[in-house]
């Protein structure tokens, strides 16, 4: 008897732990992520120390567009997705994360040990950079981030580490029919 409680106990908390019943879902009204291979072209964009190259974007609604970003700078940086509002939001979690020492000027860090007793829900976040949205790239290194754009809009290209959106490293995407 002891033994089935028990299980139904710690089934009950595994599924109250996982992903599905611990963040909504990301929704975006732009678009969705995509894999690589359903692109129709690839963009490469060139992250400097606090720009971007190039400055601006077109695509148009339905195409799948991989963008291919190499960080030239010293610095980590990011290329995120979204209009002003979501950028704003972002770089409020992004200020969080590199208060409490995941975000270093060039890298992201682990949880470590020392973080795991945090009040990481009261923080708005799982203290994780996982938007489908957004890739964090460090110093020398290249990632990819792959998107099906669904309808015309204006968006942002950024970097929502602190200080990096203000110091310029934005750019325009626009989506048109």
């Amino acid at each position: 008897m002891f033994l089935r409680k028990s299980l139904k106990i710690a089934t009950c908390l595994l599924a109250l732990s996982s992903p599905a019943w611990a963040a909504p879902a990301h929704t975006f009204a732009f678009g969705q992520p995509a894999a690589a291979s359903q692109a129709s072209r690839s963009i490469e964009i060139v992250m400097g120390d606090m720009n971007f190259d190039p400055k601006t974007i077109q695509v148009k609604a339905g195409e799948t567009v991989r963008f291919v970003l190499v960080n030239k700078g010293q610095l980590l940086h990011e290329f995120n997705l979204g209009d002003t509002a979501m950028h704003a939001s972002h770089q409020k979690e992004m200020l969080q994360m590199q208060q409490s020492g995941m975000l270093t000027p060039t890298a992201i860090k682990e949880m470590s040990h020392d973080m795991a007793g945090m009040d990481h829900a009261a923080m708005g976040h799982g203290m994780k950079h996982d938007d489908p949205n957004s890739v964090l790239v460090e110093p020398g290194k290249t990632a990819e981030l792959t998107w099906t754009f669904s309808k015309a809009t204006g968006l942002e290209f950024a970097c929502n580490i602190p200080g990096h959106y203000q110091a310029g490293m934005v750019g325009k995407l626009t989506v048109s029919q």
